[in-house]
Parts: structure tokens; sequence; C-alpha cells
């Protein structure tokens, strides 16, 4: 066979030998004849991904892949209603981006959205409880991305600043988790990780010795 000469498979997951039975099917002139004949085709379809018999809506969807596959050309009676042809051709509508600056990339947008809600929360003790865990998510941030020991003192002056002064800490009064605490909580994985790698190196230099 020449492959070359092979058309394109509309839906490849079901592979070259359904999109020739589909073929087949749409030009049977019996219209009860063709109308069995996809039922048969439905039915092998199901078989290539019997893990999804019992997912809700699988039924519908092989239908409508036997109307893609045949370009919407099948006239049967279907038992349920397929997609359209219009339906396919829909562009998605566009996802808002928001465009607005980030002042502290290191702290990154979903911080701005946490510290607009916190500055809007009631006053009292779960409200310093979300400053807390935003404080030190901000440092834990920050060294991610810097590297270098910070001084409590700037999160909290990054933190009035984007709350505009609405978020005041009082660093006497509040400690942050510390910076060596914080950089050195991945250190004993890659420690692990190192010495198994060397353990692994020694075994296999071990067998082939013997």
């Amino acid at each position: 066979m020449n492959y070359s000469q092979r058309t394109d498979l509309i839906l490849p997951e079901y592979g070259r030998n359904i999109q020739q039975m589909v073929k087949h099917a749409v030009a049977i002139e019996d219209r009860a004849e063709r109308t069995r004949c996809a039922k048969t085709i439905i039915d092998i379809m199901g078989n290539m991904f019997p893990y999804l018999r019992d997912v809700e809506g699988f039924k519908y969807k092989l239908w409508d892949h036997l109307a893609i596959m045949s370009e919407f050309k099948l006239d049967i009676d279907y038992p349920f209603e397929v997609v359209k042809p219009t339906t396919l051709q829909q562009k998605p509508e566009k996802i808002p981006y928001n465009t607005q600056r980030i002042r502290y990339m290191h702290y990154g947008r979903l911080l701005q959205t946490l510290i607009e809600k916190t500055v809007a929360y009631p006053e009292g003790e779960r409200r310093q409880e979300l400053i807390d865990l935003m404080a030190n998510h901000m440092k834990k941030s920050y060294l991610t991305w810097n590297k270098e020991v910070v001084d409590d003192r700037k999160i909290f002056d990054d933190l009035r600043e984007l709350s505009h002064g609405e978020l005041d800490m009082n660093p006497e009064s509040m400690t942050l988790t510390a910076s060596r605490d914080i950089m050195n909580r991945n250190r004993p994985a890659n420690k692990n990780n190192n010495n198994k790698a060397r353990n692994k190196n020694n075994n296999n230099n071990n067998r082939n010795k013997k």
C-alpha cells in the first residue's frame, strides 16, 4: 500500500479500521441497514475503551464521535442528539487576562489579592492570623527568589507598601520564621538524594569488580 496516499484520520484514537467502517456505513443506501451498521460500529468503539463504559455521558460521546468521523454525512436515526458542525467551528471565548502591574514579582499576583481580602477582613484574632501567615509566606517567597537572608523589617515594609498602609506590622511584637530555617528545609532532602545516588554508584562498581 502506498502510505503517502492515505487520508488523515479525523479521530486518530479510533484508528484507520474504524474510519473505514464509518465510510462504509455512509455508503449504505438502505437507511435501516445503515443505522444497524452504525450501532455495530458504536459497540466496537465502546469495546476499545472498556474502562470508560461506566463514565457518565460516554455513550453520548461515542455517537458524537461517530458523527464527526462521518463528517456529518451519516444519515441515520441517532438515539441521542449529536454535536452540530457549527458547534465545532465556534471559537472559545477569550479569557480575560489581568494586565495590572505586579510591584514585586517574587511575591506574585495572588499575594496582592490576599492582601486586599485581608484588609477588608474585620479586626480580630482571625485577621491577625491571616496577616502572620501572609507575612511568613512573603518571606518564604522572597528567599526562594533571592537566596539570601532577609530582615523581617523588609517583609513588613513590603506588606505595608502593598496594602497602602492598611497592614502596618510592629517588628518588635511579631517575629517571622528565621531565614536560616526556611532555607534549610530542602537541604536534608537533597542530602538524602545525594546519598542514594552515591550508594547506587558504589553498588554498580562492586558488581563490575565481581
